[in-house]
């Protein structure tokens, strides 16, 4: 591939190509799910899925395969099971938190929150737990379990009154508010009745949200100090605090539905807002490399001018449009590696960015082994172009010479001002004799 300069920067994107070949076939009782045909099919559906996501080079994906097949067929007529190629539909697959493969998901009674299934991989395990959250699914319909207050009660063992924090005026401050995790906090009295219609769901969001949200119950009845304080006039009442550092203030009335899943998606899209930008590292060492970009499915390498000719200012400019992009596409996890030019010159030669100006831009999969350059502008519109076309798997790629990357040199990180050119050495001339001719 030649690469093409674009306004001084390179980007380098190592992406991995689509792959045509799904595991399995139009005459399998596995369903083929595309990103065009998933909400339709599946989410919109009042079925039970079963779906797994793959990668056709995935040597765990080929074996499960039969096992895979026998489960669809024995499910048949019962429960859907489909397949989605995560080589052509990346950007479904990372909607969903796919991080390896073979990775499968149970659509239940709540579409919107998947049942990660982590059993055996034969076809009588994963058909019986997909026939365990269709019977969850009829006791949602058929109404499973009261309760009173959200401190007690399930929704039929959907969820467990364990995962609801119990808090108390003296406990509320240490959980909640000097904590870093978000949290949703419902401020009930024992003998509301939309607060006892309440219980199973919380619970049950309260269990499909760990590791992402707490969610907390309070006696308002008993913990006054803390009912007067947040303003509660009625019950249920439902208050949100923000992930990070939190003040008595910074609480927000919760607005969304009362279901597990309207609860559940209301702290989702809360959950993605309040992931922080990814930070946009200057490549100094191997460490910094391996620690920005090793674990993340893609590395987005940019190769800015030399600080003398381009200067602070100048810099900032770019790091900013960077940090802009990186921001915009927080959600897909990629680590984001600069350097100046000339300071990594293996590596510009392994991508194909050397000697051609800058600044340059590559985008790599480090798994795969693949890059693709910036061809565009290298402006917001032209980056955002480049960076959404290869997030839906376009674009042209090509592999990295070698198939593995060079070795990074140790530099000094940049310290933040303009350059300074070296001083000249004066030379003393006063014992050169200029009249002075030497022979041939």
């Amino acid at each position: 591939m030649i690469p093409r300069v674009v306004a001084g920067f390179l980007v380098l994107f190592f992406v991995a190509l689509p792959n045509a070949h799904a595991l399995y076939t139009s005459s399998d009782d596995v369903v083929a799910l595309t990103t065009a045909n998933f909400d339709r099919t599946v989410v919109k559906s009042d079925e039970v899925w079963v779906v797994e996501f793959y990668a056709p080079f995935c040597g765990h994906c080929r074996n499960l395969v039969p096992e895979y097949k026998k489960a669809a067929t024995a499910l048949k007529g019962v429960i859907k099971v489909g397949g989605i190629n995560c080589e052509e539909e990346q950007g479904l697959c990372g909607q969903h938190g796919v991080r390896g493969y073979p990775t499968i998901k149970i659509f239940g009674a709540n579409k919107r929150s998947p049942v990660d299934y982590n059993g055996q991989r034969t076809a009588k395990d994963i058909a019986e737990a997909a026939l365990a959250e269709a019977k969850k699914k009829i006791k949602n319909v058929l109404g499973g379990g009261g309760g009173g207050g959200s401190s007690g009660g399930s929704e039929g063992g959907s969820g467990s009154k364990d995962d609801v924090i119990e808090l108390t005026d003296a406990n509320f401050d240490k959980l909640v508010l000097q904590s870093e995790e978000a949290w949703l906090v419902e401020f009930f009295a024992p003998w509301c009745g939309h607060c006892k219609n309440l219980a199973p769901h919380w619970a049950k969001a309260a269990t499909e949200l760990k590791g992402k949200f707490k969610l907390g119950a309070l006696d308002a009845t008993v913990h006054q100090q803390k009912m007067s304080e947040y303003g509660v006039q009625g019950f249920p009442t439902i208050k949100y605090f923000p992930a990070g550092t939190k003040d008595r203030n910074g609480a927000e009335d919760y607005n969304g539905g009362r279901t597990s899943s309207d609860i559940v998606n209301w702290a989702l899209d809360k959950y993605t807002e309040d992931i922080p930008s990814p930070e946009v590292v200057q490549l100094t060492t191997e460490q910094v490399a391996r620690d920005t970009c090793e674990k993340k499915p893609l590395c987005v390498v940019s190769v800015l001018p030399h600080i003398l000719d381009c200067n602070a200012e100048c810099r900032n400019r770019y790091l900013q449009i960077l940090q802009q992009m990186g921001d915009k596409y927080k959600k897909k996890d990629w680590g984001w590696l600069w350097t100046e030019g000339g300071a990594q010159l293996d590596l510009e030669a392994t991508l194909d960015i050397g000697g051609f100006g800058y600044p340059a831009m590559a985008v790599v999969n480090l798994k795969k082994m693949k890059y693709s350059l910036l061809r565009g502008s290298f402006s917001k519109d032209g980056i955002n172009e480049f960076l959404r076309d290869l997030s839906f798997g376009r674009g042209h790629t090509a592999p990295v010479k070698g198939a593995a990357l060079p070795k990074i040199n140790t530099v000094e990180p940049w310290d933040g001002k303009d350059g300074q050119l070296p001083e000249e050495e004066d030379i003393d001339l006063s014992d050169v004799d200029l009249d002075e001719k030497d022979e041939l």
